[in-house]
This record gives structure tokens, sequence and C-alpha cells, in this order.
């Protein structure tokens, strides 16, 4: 299996917009405008991209300020990357002009290929084109990539995410704009971002091999329609979750879904029950939403894995306790029994309230004072027989939020083989301390059936690391 070297797509010196445009609302002024500016919609963190940016249009002199070239065969400098945004139609003549130019790599957004009957011929010239050549080509029918770390935004998604360590790899491109729209609200950063298509020739597989050694990128999330060769997606994403986790959330699981999927990017259906078996031998984490995928990666590319099933969750609500016990016991998480060497130095303490639980779940009760829960905590994760924590805090007059936190990140720096999953419930007076959380690593959700989903992918992945290097 050739090894695809897409460095020049995603680290790019310098790049060219191939139908770069003066009409506002265009693609290809979307593009330009991204690259300039870093995000066509303003935002505090957008960057302009540090390289050199160039565009091509024969029907204008200038664009943006950038100066136009009528090809890019008249560019005298050497490109990287090339973002090509023409008429399907025009597209094979202008993938021949960038193979004599010899460009690092080639991003096709132009939509009218292989999800269309009459355009599959037309994808075939392309691939044709750039068969024998080594120049990489993500599309056609694309939204384009972004890379926060590079201060590259090579699409025309509206806005540039915050930099973040979960890399986003989705065949769909309109998911991935509103997907942006979230997380710039929610503050989830992104190492990269990948909007792939038709995958004419860089496929999911392709991406995934890339992430697995970019050190930017700590989790991968990704959105699939379909997988043209399975063998080589799981050799691949068996090799990628050894080192890093993969989460998938697979569109066209139904009858009508599947239909969907065939008619969006070309994409050729399968039974899902084929892709669950696939996913599962692969190690590869499959999830049921958009919002489960990314709310997962999140916790895999922040904690370890947790490397046996028992865990423990600590609350200062005895209702939210008995929630979150009843979503463990669904997803098969264990509940372990607190040992009585545990609960005697909880009580020698002298910081527990003469009712809490002693019990899994751990109630300390409303009044819980940060000194409370760092007892509780800091005696549990010690305990040889608890592998992981859901810590719970609901609003009471008393509570001290942002002082919880800073304990429980200061315990997991002490502790980071264990994970910590934390559920800071509320709004307005709880906001700073689940952004101080997840500033530090540590995944907040604010609702008890995400926190416990979460874990129980921390479960799952400790257990497929165990069982695959028995």
């Amino acid at each position: 299996m050739k090894k695809i070297n897409l460095d020049k797509i995603f680290n790019p010196r310098s790049v060219a917009v191939i139908g770069a445009s003066r009409q506002d609302g265009s693609v290809g002024y979307g593009l330009l405008k991204n690259l300039i500016s870093g995000s066509t919609f303003p935002t505090k963190h957008a960057t302009p991209f540090p390289g050199k940016i160039y565009a091509v249009n024969p029907n204008a002199q200038e664009i943006l300020g950038i100066k136009c070239y009528p090809s890019i065969k008249e560019i005298s400098d050497k490109i990287d990357l090339a973002i090509i945004a023409v008429p399907a139609k025009i597209v094979p003549q202008v993938v021949k002009a960038c193979v004599e130019k010899r460009v690092g790599g080639l991003i096709i957004v132009s939509a009218g290929f292989a999800e269309v009957k009459e355009g599959k011929a037309l994808q075939e010239e392309v691939v044709n084109i750039l068969k024998n050549t080594e120049i990489p080509m993500i599309g056609p029918n694309c939204l384009g990539v972004i890379r926060p770390s590079a201060k590259l935004n090579a699409s025309f998604a509206p806005a540039m995410p915050l930099k973040g360590n979960v890399a986003f790899v989705s065949q769909s491109g309109a998911l991935v704009d509103s997907i942006i729209d979230w997380a710039i609200e929610d503050q989830y950063g992104f190492s990269t971002v990948i909007s792939y298509g038709n995958k004419a020739i860089i496929d999911s597989a392709d991406l995934l091999d890339w992430l697995k050694n970019d050190n930017e990128t700590r989790a991968i999330a990704l959105y699939v329609e379909s997988i043209s060769d399975g063998k080589k997606f799981m050799k691949i994403a068996k090799n990628v979750a050894k080192i890093k986790p993969v989460v998938v959330l697979k569109g066209g699981v139904t009858s009508e879904g599947n239909k969907a999927a065939s008619s969006h990017t070309g994409a050729l259906s399968t039974d899902s029950r084929l892709y669950e078996a696939a996913f599962k031998q692969s190690g590869v984490i499959q999830t049921e939403s958009i919002e489960d995928l990314l709310d997962i990666a999140k916790a895999l590319a922040n904690q370890p894995s947790c490397k046996e099933n028992g865990i423990v969750i600590v609350t200062n609500g005895g209702g939210a306790g008995v929630l979150c016990a009843d979503k463990c016991e669904q997803l098969g998480i264990k509940l372990v029994e607190i040992s009585q060497r545990a609960i005697k130095k909880l009580d020698a303490s002298g910081k527990m309230h003469p009712a809490y639980s002693r019990r899994n779940p751990l109630d300390l009760v409303g009044d819980a004072l940060p000194e409370r829960y760092e007892v509780a905590i800091k005696t549990l994760i010690e305990e040889p027989n608890i592998y992981g924590l859901i810590v719970i805090q609901t609003l009471q007059t008393m509570t001290n939020p942002i002082e919880d936190a800073k304990i429980v990140i200061n315990i997991h720096k002490d502790n980071p083989d264990k994970p910590i999953i934390c559920v800071y419930m509320g709004g307005k007076y709880s906001k700073e301390s689940r952004h101080l959380l997840e500033q530090n690593g540590i995944p907040d959700y604010n609702d008890l059936t995400k926190a416990s989903r979460a874990m129980h992918a921390l479960i799952k992945r400790g257990q497929w690391l165990k069982n695959t290097s028995a």
C-alpha cells in the first residue's frame, strides 16, 4: 500500500486559489477571503494565513488586494497547495495545468462529479490525469480543509474554529459548516477539520493514516457515509487506534439514509452491520449522533483510557448520583464498592457530613465545600480497584464551583493515569468553572447521560487496547 504524503496540503507555505472570484458570496471569493483573513465571518481568534497567497482568474487583475494570474503556470513561485473552484467541465484542464506546475497538493471544491450521473466520467478523467503523479488530491465536491495551528483556512467554511486536539474528518461539507459554528460558541477546538467529499483519490483511511503521526491531533472524529475499500480502512484504522483513539459516526444506517447517502457524494450503500463489525474489530468507537461523536472525541483526546471497568461517582446531590448510576448500569459501567479502608480515611478526615452515603455513588451532601470534595476525590482516586471517576456538582448556596474545579484539576495532575469526567450542572454560575475544567483537559458535559457515555467510551477503549496487546 503506497503511503500518500499530505504535508503540502495541511502545512503549505504557498496557496493558490484557482477560480478566485470578485463576487461576494461566491465560493471563489470565500476561499480567497478565508486565506487572507482566516474567516469570512469575524471571530476573535481568526488570523491570516502567514504564507504566500495567489489568485488565479483570467478575467481579473486583482481581487481583495491580491494580484490575479491568468493561469497557475504564470506564477513563477512554487505552489504547495492549489484549491480549485471552477465549473466542473473545466476542472480537468486546470488539473493538467497543476500537474505541469508540479503543485504539492490539490483540493477540488467544485461539485458536479460522481455525486451526479453526468459527472462520473469527469471524475474518472481527473483521477486518470493524476494517476501517475505523486500529487495528492482531496475532493472533488468538498468544503476544503482547516488547520488552526497553521493559520490555514483553505475552505469556504464561514469561520476558523479554535485550535484544539481533535481532528474532525467529514464526508459531508455542509455538516462541517454547522459544527464549526457550534464549536466557536462552545469553545470546542480542533487540530484539523477536513471535508473530503467524493474521495476520488484521498479517502478516510488515507486521512487517518496522516493524522496518526500528526502532533497536533490526539483523537480523531470521523463522519462517513461509505467506505470504498473496507480492507484498507480496517488495516489503517486498527494501526491508528493503537496510537490514537478514533470515533466514528456512520451516516446511512437505515434504508432511507442509505438512499440519501448514495445520492449525496456518490457513495456506495452497504449493510450497516458490516460497518459496525469492521469498526469494532478495528478499535474504532461508533456513536449515534454528531453530539456524541464530538463529546466522546473530547474525552478520548484529553483523558487516559479506563484500564478496567470499575468507576465511582462523587456527587453533592443525591438525585444526580442516582440518575448517573442508572445511566451507568444501562451502559454496562460497573460501579465498584468503596472499600472499608477508604471509608475509614474519609471518616478520619473530619470533613465529611455525618449523613454522607458511604457507598457508590458517594453522596457528599449538598453543603459540600471544596475541602470535602478534595478529601473524597483524593481518597478514591488512590484506591486500586477504582479506575475512573465521574464528579458531579450541583449548585447550592454554599457551592464554590471555581475552587471545586481547581481541586479536580490538581488531583488529576497527580493521578494522570485515571480518567476523570465532570458534570458541573447549571448555567450562568457554573459556566466559568466548566471552562476552567475544559482548559485543563477535564471534560465537563453539564449532562449526566453525556458524561456516562464519555466514561463508557474510555472503558471500551481501555478494554480494546488490553485485548489487542494480549
